[in-house]
């Protein structure tokens, strides 16, 4: 077994990019991560309205490992480095030495100082994450059937979604094709075409990392599918009885946070320096500062392109930047001369708007409407792991469809409708 110890702390697409690219080095590989699954994140948002199940999106890390026999995987947290003497710390008091460390711990969600709105807010990074708002999205649904007080089952029925970057335009288009086209016909006491799906930004205009005129025809495709855009204004509350716009209420019992990411905290495990969001920035070859045996990568760091423009925290990025630590560590290994800088290669913007519409921008050539939908599905079923789940997905696609009926739509966790609405005054209550 070769002597060099590289450790991994993260099972997302940097480390296991990275993991896969070390395949034939010689060095023996310790993965960590809190989870057993790695995440296919640009669906995730699929599962959380009923398009997807989380099987089809997720697959076990040590399955993804089994032939490879230098690789260790270990299902726990890391709490601490040691840089000094070279050590990680894990959550039930164990010490793992380390020759190369790499950090791939991702991010969280942001709620720019107001923590105590996440419980009635719930972000979108985890596969608990997307069943808790499928279940809340869904249990509105049936607690309207059931109302008989006409505001409270319009609050029922309203579905705010905070922030409008991709992930909220699509969380938006397919709630709204949810309540207009899947459910109607399975409602009898309510009209699930008066549900309200409100999508609110603080900033100008949505998708802004998009250019102006995608940005404008995807708004214009979600006020087709009934979506209401909000923007220029910010939420100044959240709250289990509804969301504040501005100065404005919004009685609504389901929140969606699309706003912002907060990265993990290895910047303070580090001691170094970390710009607005946590993220460590890094020196030009994604090593943490002052440590050349440490490397940081993903959403984890604050990373520039060589004409200082920051690298979005997507997914071919943080791929790029395990490939990238790779080649270093093959590098060093062998004598031979550094791979230089990280190099960022942007291969283009993509976000759906429905199940039928998208927008991409290719730089070069920028696309829209059902023709983007087309390569938008391919390009994701390409980059999914396995002829199994490529075939799943996209049958599944290919069914909704065809039908426009949603596949995933139980409701299975214990909590009873009663149950749910309980918790969420109970945890507001707590809050304040």
């Amino acid at each position: 077994m070769p002597d060099h110890h590289v450790v991994v702390v993260g099972g997302g697409f940097g480390g296991i990019e990275l993991i896969h690219k070390l395949k034939g080095a010689p060095v023996r590989v310790t993965l960590i991560d809190r989870r057993n699954h790695h995440l296919f994140q640009p669906l995730l948002y699929q599962v959380a309205t009923t398009l997807l199940a989380t099987s089809e999106i997720a697959w076990p890390i040590r399955h993804l490992f089994r032939d490879r026999r230098e690789v260790t995987t270990l299902l726990a947290e890391v709490n601490g480095v040691d840089s000094k003497a070279k050590t990680i710390s894990l959550r039930n008091g164990q010490a793992i030495e380390y020759d190369t460390l790499v950090l791939a711990t991702g991010a969280t969600h942001a709620y720019f100082g107001h923590d105590e709105w996440e419980p009635v807010a719930p972000g979108l990074k985890t596969l608990e994450d997307a069943t808790t708002i499928r279940r809340r999205a869904l249990l509105a649904f049936e607690q309207a059937e059931l109302e008989q007080d006409p505001a409270a089952r319009e609050a029922l029925l309203t579905f705010a979604i905070v922030g409008a970057g991709p992930t909220g335009v699509e969380l938006a288009g397919i709630i709204a094709e949810l309540a207009h086209e899947t459910l109607p016909r399975e409602f009898r006491r309510i009209d699930t075409h008066a549900a309200r799906v409100m999508l609110i930004e603080a900033g100008p205009r949505i998708l802004p990392g998009f250019v102006e005129d995608l940005s404008a025809y995807a708004r214009d495709a979600l006020k087709k599918l009934g979506v209401e855009v909000v923007t220029g204004a910010p939420v100044t509350s959240c709250t289990a009885e509804g969301v504040t716009i501005g100065d404005s209420f919004l009685p609504c019992r389901t929140i969606v946070w699309a706003a912002g990411v907060q990265a993990s905290p290895a910047a303070r495990w580090l001691e170094a320096p970390a710009d607005r969001a946590g993220r460590v920035i890094v020196e030009k070859d994604l090593s943490a500062p002052g440590n050349p045996d440490v490397f940081v990568i993903g959403d984890t760091a604050a990373v520039q392109t060589l004409d200082g423009k920051p690298v979005p925290g997507i997914a071919p990025a943080a791929k790029q930047q395990g490939a990238h630590v790779a080649k270093i560590i093959r590098a060093r290994l062998s004598g031979k001369t550094s791979p230089g800088p990280f190099r960022y290669r942007h291969q283009g913007s993509l976000a759906t708007i429905g199940n039928r519409e998208a927008i991409i921008d290719f730089g070069w050539i920028k696309l829209r409407g059902a023709t983007a939908w087309w390569i938008w599905g391919l390009a994701h079923i390409y980059f999914l792991i396995g002829t199994r789940w490529r075939l799943a997905v996209a049958w599944s696609w290919l069914w909704i469809f065809l039908s426009r009926q949603h596949s995933a739509r139980l409701i299975t966790q214990k909590e009873t409708m009663r149950d749910e609405a309980a918790s969420e005054r109970e945890r507001t209550n707590v809050k304040a």
